[in-house]
């Protein structure tokens, strides 16, 4: 893929654009004039980016039409990994620099005189993902093209994505995050694939036949599917895969009867229902209509998925779906597209005629499920009203595979009916509810965890029942990050910094990130380690004061906690310390602080009330430490509206901190502590989720680890846990709370912050903040003291980034792919 060349794809003759610098100039000023009808004087930075975007599109697409036709040619197995969310960031820099022409491209913007920078920051973040697990499925879908796996992603193409998050009033604001107004250059759409979705309706059997023999949806209220199709380019090989993106379309454009009675409105009423379902990720499910909405949401892609999955089997095998495991693994990422289970039952019994025995054979072999929480509350769980008026097939396919499963249950454990409660599928309660992770459990042959912690607790906790059946198909695959996008491309500079150091074969293949151990000790390293750190900083600072409007000195500590808002992951704890380091130096029993600014960003559910309640503390806070002058060149406080992909780069690579204090047993695995240690910053954290398995690799005295272990945290609160006698016994952390409590912070509603204490005081402290202040802040004062030794702190700093090789996503893909998938590489020819 180096000159421009004639090849001959299916008869057609196409002309590739060529790789040269030349040949980028050409593609882009012929995209500039002739699709969108500017000139060099007309043209904005918004036209400039669509003109390189399309440039770049043209080099991707005939690969990706090459990669698709080989996998069909070649009729290989291929993985289908179904996601609720991706976060796939920008991506007109990250294609350059995965299809090689990252530098040429610079060149050729520059040599037009042109900014880069300014037109890759036209491009919007795709609104398709939330948080860790949308980036770790955009991270997963990179890595399997880089490793050359066959896999299609298949999602939903969120019109508004969550949120756009502002901050108005110290408050968390939500307003529609619409990044589809602008064009999209990556997606092509393809109505020739678009499928029809039920809901509703009644099911029809025919006189005397089992609810396992085929059976007739009727009288459904239909949605169609339109697929929406991004490219996912390997690292600087062959292989483009596809992300397949569902919108929803109404059937019925136009009510022409009510249009010319005059009622408009109610004449597009059909229309506007139908395409709520991709309007928003994570409708609040505060109501009865936006759960219901959310129901709709998760089958809606998952049957426009399966659909299509089924398309293409047939199309290279024809009806053998004997051959259906061979061809094809589907992967579950979270419960939200667990309805696949009972959808492909429904598909292979009422519309391919398959006996159910065979059926359920088959739809075992083919799913996985990887859980993401070890939280009992945070299982998925749908009414069975609600599952039987939206989906009454489904629900009637759901108690047969309960039935069968529970029959295998008692014949291993007779008599024990608790054990059958618990394990069955079906809730019992006043409210019957399908547990969604049972239904994955019972549906799959591989359930995996993500860290080594969170896989072993799950085992002997929430599933401790089916591991103790089926132990066979429990298994652990600890998460990972793309160094493309983590490293290579977030940060340029130490990137560039590595290479000249021990050479470029890292990028290609981690593992030789381990040689930068040797060179932990020296002084030259150490001096282009520092250089690098701080100029990170200083683009970090040009970039808030540019977006944000407020400004932070380069020349304090960075430390920086960026997450989803939630109790769990304990902002509040941070913020107590910054309260508690706040009062210290201002009555002066502390006098040897190292200024510091602390750094928080990420959303809160709109209906999560305890998180919006801690950002609003968080933003208080920050007003009340920035503005007083006795402290303010020791501590800052800022939180950063809008978390994001695009955000991300330029916090991470900047962080000398790192916050990783979730409770201990409670985070799955965490990928935002990989990727601030990939990029030298030093972790503070909890034995939990992913950073146990950090430090085996980083070493003990390269992380600081403070607080109980999930094993304390059950025995503190078997024992009868008693967060008074923390307050009582720590004089810092009575002050901070007592500032909270008494209003400090909210001196025009000194009562505000009342549920935060509240659930310290009276709620029993249920993620142990009280029992482990005094440890976190003791370990923050290790941290001042190893900041203070340059050469200790950069060789603690160059170690992380060295020891992070396990942590990419490549290695968890290759055992995905090994283990769970049964796949494997498939090259795909330079000229098929």
């Amino acid at each position: 893929m180096n000159s421009a060349k004639d090849n001959t794809l299916n008869g057609w003759k196409i002309h590739h654009k060529g790789m040269l610098k030349d040949d980028m100039r050409r593609s882009f000023l012929s995209n500039l004039t002739y699709n969108l009808g500017k000139d060099s004087r007309t043209s904005s930075l918004y036209d400039q980016y669509l003109s390189f975007a399309y440039a770049i599109r043209e080099r991707l697409i005939e690969q990706w039409i090459l990669t698709q036709r080989y996998y069909h040619k070649a009729n290989v197995k291929r993985t289908a990994y179904l996601s609720l969310e991706y976060l796939p960031g920008r991506l007109l820099e990250m294609n350059c620099i995965n299809i090689g022409i990252h530098e040429t491209s610079r060149q050729m913007i520059h040599e037009l005189g042109l900014n880069f920078e300014q037109i890759v920051h036209e491009e919007p973040d795709a609104g398709l993902g939330n948080g860790g697990l949308g980036r770790l499925a955009s991270c997963f879908m990179d890595s399997m093209a880089t490793l050359q796996i066959p896999a299609i992603g298949y999602g939903i193409r969120y019109q508004y994505g969550i949120f756009k998050q502002q901050i108005a009033g110290f408050r968390q604001r939500e307003v529609p995050e619409e990044w589809l107004q602008i064009i999209n250059p990556w997606e092509i759409e393809r109505p020739e694939y678009r499928v029809r979705i039920k809901f509703g309706g009644t099911v029809d059997h025919a006189p005397e036949a089992s609810l396992r023999a085929p059976a007739q949806w009727n009288d459904t209220e239909d949605v169609i599917a339109m697929p929406y199709d991004m490219p996912v380019a390997g690292f600087q090989n062959t292989t483009v895969n596809t992300l397949r993106l569902w919108s929803a379309n109404s059937t019925n454009e136009l009510d022409l009867q009510e249009f010319n009675r005059g009622d408009y409105a109610k004449a597009c009423d059909s229309k506007i229902e139908s395409e709520s379902i991709s309007k928003v990720l994570y409708p609040s499910d505060n109501t009865p209509a936006g759960k219901e909405l959310r129901l709709k949401q998760e089958y809606f892609f998952t049957s426009a998925s399966l659909q299509d999955i089924i398309r293409r089997f047939r199309q290279d095998n024809g009806d053998d779906f004997g051959l259906f495991p061979e061809k094809v693994s589907i992967h579950l990422n979270e419960t939200h597209p667990a309805l696949a289970i009972p959808e492909l039952m429904r598909l292979f019994v009422d519309e391919y005629h398959l006996e159910w025995d065979t059926a359920r054979g088959i739809v075992t072999k083919v799913f996985a499920y990887t859980n993401h929480t070890l939280m009992p509350e945070a299982l998925e769980k749908w009414p069975v009203k609600m599952i039987e008026s939206l989906l009454p097939r489904h629900m009637e396919i759901i108690y047969e595979i309960n039935d069968d499963f529970l029959k295998t249950v008692i014949g291993r454990y007779p008599h024990d009916t608790a054990r059958m409660r618990r394990m069955s599928i079906i809730e019992e309660g006043y409210e019957r509810h399908v547990r969604m992770a049972h239904l994955a459990i019972v549906g799959s042959h591989s359930v995996n965890g993500v860290a080594a912690l969170h896989s072993q607790l799950m085992q002997q906790g929430i599933f401790r029942d089916f591991n103790e059946m089926s132990p066979d198909i429990f298994n652990n695959k600890t998460n990972g990050i793309t160094p493309r996008r983590w490293i290579y491309k977030c940060n340029p500079l130490l990137t560039d910094l590595v290479s000249r150091t021990i050479g470029n074969e890292w990028i290609t293949d981690f593992s030789h990130l381990k040689e930068l151990a040797g060179y932990a000790g020296d002084a030259a390293v150490h001096e282009q380690w520092e250089l690098v750190k701080r100029k990170n900083k200083e683009r970090l600072a040009d970039i808030l004061y540019r977006w944000e409007g407020f400004s932070v000195d380069p020349h304090m500590i960075f430390d920086i906690q960026i997450k989803r808002i939630h109790e769990y992951k304990r902002q509040f704890l941070n913020i107590l310390h910054c309260i508690a380091l706040y009062e210290g130096i201002r009555s002066g029993q502390i006098t040897d602080a190292v200024p510091r600014t602390v750094m928080f960003a990420g959303k809160a559910a709109p209906g999560y009330y305890m998180a919006k309640l801690i950002i609003e503390l968080i933003n208080r806070v920050a007003y009340t430490i920035n503005k007083d002058k006795k402290t303010k060149k020791y501590l800052q406080v800022h939180f950063i509206p809008n978390y994001r992909v695009s955000l991300a780069e330029y916090l991470i690579p900047a962080a000398d901190i790192s916050e990783q204090i979730s409770t201990a047993g409670t985070e799955a695995s965490g990928t935002g502590n990989m990727k601030f240690a990939l990029n030298g910053a030093l972790t503070i954290g909890t034995m939990d989720g992913a950073n146990i398995e950090m430090r085996e690799e980083v070493g003990k005295d390269n992380i600081f680890i403070f607080g109980l272990t999930a094993d304390e945290v059950r025995t503190l609160k078997a024992r009868g846990y008693n967060p008074q006698l923390y307050y009582d016994t720590s004089e810092p952390l009575k002050q901070a709370f007592d500032l909270i409590e008494k209003g400090y912070f909210c001196p025009e509603d000194p009562h505000h912050f009342d549920p935060l204490c509240h659930s310290i005081t009276d709620g029993g402290d249920p993620f142990v903040i009280m029992a482990d202040f005094e440890s976190y802040m003791n370990c923050h004062r290790r941290i001042t003291t190893a900041y203070l030794d340059t050469v200790q702190w950069n060789r603690m700093s160059i170690l992380n980034t060295a020891n992070m090789a396990k942590f990419s996503s490549d290695r968890t893909i290759r055992e995905y792919a090994r283990d769970i998938w049964g796949i494997d590489a498939i090259p795909v020819p330079e000229e098929e």
